[in-house]
């Protein structure tokens, strides 16, 4: 028997949206978006959210939820992440879209983010080896490693991308410094994390790894295709990305307008990793959290 059901990922930076169809044999996609909303802007390291980070908020649940209906989904799941779970005015977010929208939110902890996150990686790929999931959000980051076998273990940081853009001062475009920067302040907040984990290949789970892959090689990446990308290729579009400029961002149409500001952040903490862990292979994961509540369901 199917069911359509639609699921609304409220990130840091970006609220996505997922309208599939269950069935017998998985579900279908029928309709996906996203809205860079920029909920973290203007207070995330306060642990507070801005009005108006509010009213952007409130309008594109509005939005997606008149897309729900329309396409007749049953039920929406909605999920708060890093910046919902750490502001302490959290609830206004929470009551205005219950009374106006009578949308209800889940906030979940960052170790339930990575555990969703995991399952929906792992519902459409197959694991040959141990792989380091990623999971860059503009709140918080996860890690997850993984292998056939399920998860072995997971963390999730408090080290997103707005975080750090609001943090510190950078130049357009970025130097030596401001990647030292962003480095020492990744080593101190994920202290000895990763000095046990080995493994070679890494999963980037959406978001800022599909830009890597548009900038790589100019097109689109496949909704429901895991992409592996050549190291040097990755290298080379990181590169590229942390060294341009402001104004070159703004003009390139492959880059969504809610990370024309913070790509160049979320190519270093890539780099950082890539390099910590001498990472030989980036598989490209267009599934994430959305796609790991519809396998539990």
């Amino acid at each position: 028997m199917s069911k359509r059901i639609a699921i609304i990922d409220l990130g840091t930076n970006t609220f996505n949206l997922l309208v599939a169809e269950k069935n017998a044999h998985g579900f279908e996609r029928l309709y996906q978006t996203k809205e860079g909303v920029a909920l973290g802007l203007g207070g995330i390291n306060e642990n507070k959210l801005s009005a108006d980070a509010m009213e952007r908020g409130m309008a594109a649940l509005k939005n997606f939820t008149d897309i729900s209906l329309k396409f007749h989904a049953e039920k929406i799941y909605a999920f708060g992440t890093s910046a919902l779970r750490n502001a302490k005015n959290a609830c206004d977010l929470i009551d205005l879209a219950k009374n106006e929208l009578n949308l209800t939110i889940e906030v979940i902890s960052g170790i339930r983010e990575a555990e969703l996150i995991y399952k929906g990686v792992s519902s459409g790929f197959d694991f040959t080896q141990d792989a380091l999931i990623m999971d860059i959000g503009g709140g918080s980051t996860e890690f997850i490693l993984a292998n056939q076998s399920g998860i072995l273990t997971s963390r999730s940081f408090e080290i997103g991308v707005s975080r750090i853009y609001q943090l510190f001062q950078f130049s357009d475009p970025m130097s030596a410094e401001d990647c030292k920067k962003i480095y020492d302040y990744l080593e101190e907040k994920t202290e000895n994390y990763f000095e046990t984990i080995q493994c070679k290949q890494l999963i980037g789970a959406s978001g800022s790894f599909e830009t890597f892959y548009k900038l790589a090689y100019n097109k689109e990446s496949e909704d429901d295709l895991f992409i592996p990308m050549d190291i040097q290729d990755v290298n080379e579009s990181l590169a590229k990305i942390i060294a341009s400029t402001q104004k070159e961002r703004d003009a390139n149409p492959l880059i969504i307008p809610i990370r024309k500001k913070m790509a160049p952040l979320a190519a270093v903490k890539t780099k950082w990793i890539i390099d910590k862990l001498a990472i030989r292979e980036l598989i490209i994961s267009p599934y994430a959290l959305k796609e790991g509540v519809i396998s539990e369901l």
